[in-house]
């Protein structure tokens, strides 16, 4: 089940923060793209399509790790950003100030949060990209501080593992491993 259907995974960064904070278990669909072989990355049939906005889990070659991110990006399509500003085939998503670090972004009439904190270092801007084909691009949430399309580049189909569709139960890194009782089965967006 857990090698082809589903599975939950540990998350150990803040790369997905505010969606994902580290200590969260999520649930991921194995199933939500492909079926395959047990045990193998052999797919032996399509079962859905990946979207714009969908959080997936990558088994990245770049990185040589698991990583969790969010598609902004589908083949086909060309996309900048200015100042944390996506805009996706000619047109500028829209955001919504949450708080002083945190904004509401809307990308395909749905929406999720996402974090603008100051680090040093932060890819703020590219230029317009276009998405070769059997190739997404996906960022991190937590936009200024998360290892995705602006320092690994594209993310090859064949290396999307499954998607994240809710938090199973968190754990506390800072207070002791103690359980975060309000983001047990937390819906992911």
């Amino acid at each position: 089940m857990r090698s082809s259907l589903a599975d939950w995974y540990d998350v150990p960064t803040g790369s997905m923060q505010p969606t994902i904070v580290e200590g969260d278990r999520i649930f991921v669909n194995k199933a939500a793209y492909y079926l395959e072989v047990p045990f193998t990355n052999i797919r032996v049939m399509q079962t859905g399509k990946v979207k714009r906005g969908d959080i997936v889990i990558i088994d990245s070659d770049h990185e040589d790790m698991r990583l969790v991110k969010r598609v902004v990006g589908l083949p086909g399509d060309c996309i900048s950003m200015q100042n944390n500003v996506l805009t996706v085939n000619g047109e500028t998503l829209t955001y919504r100030r949450q708080n002083p670090q945190t904004y509401e972004e809307t990308l395909d009439n749905s929406r999720h949060l996402i974090q603008l904190r100051a680090v040093p270092a932060a890819k703020h801007s590219f230029s317009a990209t276009c998405i070769p084909d059997k190739q997404l691009m996906v960022l991190g949430d937590n936009r200024n501080n998360s290892r995705d399309f602006r320092f690994i580049g594209f993310v090859s189909l064949s290396e999307i593992q499954g998607k994240a569709t809710s938090v199973l139960f968190s754990l506390d890194p800072d207070d002791h491993y103690l359980p975060r009782p309000a983001r047990t089965l937390r819906q992911l967006m």
